[in-house]
C-alpha cells in the first residue's frame, strides 16, 4: 500500500482480453483495447445492469443466484438480458446449478478497468 492509502493493483491476466492495459496517461490505447474496454464500460452504462452487477458484488459469498437479484424494478425476461450483456462483456461469470442460475463478478475484468483509469505512477 502507498502513502495516499491506494491499493497497487497488480497485473491480471483476464483469459478474455489478456492482460490488464496501462493506466490511460501511460499511452494510446490500441484499437483492439479500447474496443474490449469500451465494451465493458458500455455494459455498466445501464442502470438496470449497475444494480444487477451491484447486487452480485455485494452479495456475501462473492456469488448470487438469480432468483436473489431479479428485483430491479422489470421483467424476469429483462434481467435475463442485461445479465447476458454483463456475462458477454466479460464482467460476469455464471454457473446453473439445477433450475438457478448463480453469478460472479470476474475480479480480472474489474482490475482491467480499474487499472485502466488510474494515474501512472
Amino acid at each position: 500500500m502507498s502513502n495516499s492509502g491506494m491499493v497497487e493493483l497488480p497485473v491480471l491476466q483476464d483469459a478474455a482480453a489478456g492482460p490488464c492495459c496501462a493506466p490511460i496517461g501511460a499511452g494510446e490505447l490500441s484499437v483492439a483495447d479500447s474496443e474490449a474496454t469500451a465494451a465493458k464500460f458500455k455494459a455498466l452504462a445501464d442502470p438496470v445492469r449497475l444494480r444487477l452487477f451491484s447486487k452480485i458484488a455485494s452479495h456475501p459469498g462473492g456469488e448470487a443466484c438469480v432468483c436473489d437479484i431479479q428485483d430491479v424494478g422489470v421483467s424476469q425476461p429483462t434481467v435475463s438480458h442485461h445479465l447476458k450483456k454483463l456475462r458477454e462483456a466479460g464482467l460476469l461469470s455464471s454457473e446453473r446449478r439445477g433450475t438457478w442460475v448463480y453469478y460472479r463478478v470476474e475480479p480480472a475484468a474489474l482490475a482491467a478497468m480499474s487499472r485502466l483509469l488510474s494515474l501512472p505512477a
